[in-house]
């Protein structure tokens, strides 16, 4: 699945729209940046609620596939314009890490 497949499937607002032909492999949810850095697998689909430059440089440093911003989590225009700068897509959703999580589990056929 692609990012903007994903985008579509969850109804979710892009907020930048980057290389939105970038394949989703995996999820994963995290909001404490060192952590996420350790951690984040290349071409995941990053949920969380940071929206600021530190998070665009972990997705770029990583190689995420997006960040997925939950809860309506806002983006600040320092990480806009570098997620832009980078072709990093960035998402934006209603719902909470969990119900994200499963949506995106479900989607990538990675439920139980």
């Amino acid at each position: 699945m692609t990012v903007k497949e994903l985008a579509a499937a969850l109804g979710a607002q892009v907020l930048v729209e980057g290389d939105s032909s970038r394949r989703v492999e995996t999820g994963y949810a995290g909001d404490l940046l060192s952590w996420v850095m350790a951690r984040l697998p290349e071409g995941a689909a990053w949920l969380t609620v940071m929206g600021n430059l530190n998070a665009v440089a972990v997705c770029s440093l990583k190689d995420g596939a997006c960040i997925l911003l939950t809860e309506n989590a806002p983006l600040d225009e320092n990480a806009r314009n570098r997620a832009e700068l980078e072709e990093i897509p960035v998402l934006r959703t209603e719902a909470g890490a969990y119900q994200t999580a499963l949506r995106l589990a479900a989607l990538l056929g990675e439920g139980p």
